[in-house]
């Protein structure tokens, strides 16, 4: 299996400007993001997508692998395809590593990859949600799956709602999740997703993966023990820092 695994890293951030470059720890959040998907055995090739020559020539000054593309792309899955295309070749999926997340863990990659059989369209993490917090927290997505393990839908409200039960029993009673952002494309259906419009879910929740779900694309889902820490703010490093 040719499995890309391309990091999108954009400079403008409204909340947290040239983010990919923020140190942590003596190294940039790129470089980190780049060190740890090096280290999965599932990726053919790492690439970072970037719209800044600031971050492209950071990345080539650590031996890093890196595109330049346009600074027009509204989503990480866009800016994917175009990378995609750029690199060209035959390749049977695309992973969409976060470039904001500078502790993944390789065995997250590969174990998102172990799903990828041909037949899967496309493919996320979640977790199970064991803190009350997390639970009702709008800024982390909710997941509800089917039977098959694949996405009903994602909400950042807490889905779905335990008639009966007060609030703070909720995991008492039953499993929730929370979506771990980072996705797997089969290369067609890459193509595929971004010619599509937005939605109206998405548009409503302000979630770029319901526009697939919408237009009857399938998301299989993998359950994961291991967490993930997204760094979206100047606030989020340094929380997670002091870990």
């Amino acid at each position: 299996m040719n499995i890309l695994g391309i990091i999108p890293a954009r400079y403008a951030s409204s909340r947290f400007p040239a983010k990919a470059l923020a140190d942590i720890g003596g190294k940039t959040m790129i470089q980190r993001v780049v060190e740890q998907s090096r280290k999965a055995k599932s990726l053919s090739r790492v690439v970072v997508a970037t719209d800044h020559e600031a971050i492209a020539g950071h990345v080539r000054s650590f031996g890093g692998d890196v595109i330049m593309t346009s600074e027009n792309h509204q989503s990480g899955t866009d800016r994917c395809f175009e990378a995609m295309q750029i690199v060209g070749g035959k390749m049977d999926y695309v992973i969409n590593i976060q470039g904001d997340e500078p502790f993944i863990k390789p065995e997250q990659i590969d174990l998102l990859a172990s799903v990828l059989d041909g037949n899967a369209e496309l493919a996320t993490l979640v977790k199970k949600i064991e803190d009350p917090a997390v639970l009702v927290n709008p800024s982390t997505p909710k997941v509800v799956l089917n039977s098959r393990q694949e996405a009903l839908y994602f909400s950042r409200q807490t889905l779905p709602y335990l008639r009966g039960w007060p609030l703070e029993d909720w995991l008492q009673h039953h499993t929730f999740y929370k979506h771990i952002g980072i996705y797997a494309y089969r290369a067609d259906i890459l193509a595929r997703i971004t010619q599509l419009p937005p939605s109206l879910l998405e548009k409503a929740e302000a979630l770029e993966q319901l526009r697939w779900l919408e237009n009857g694309y399938r998301i299989r889902c993998v359950v994961t023990e291991l967490d993930s820490y997204g760094i979206d703010t100047p606030e989020d490093l340094e929380r997670l820092e002091g870990r």
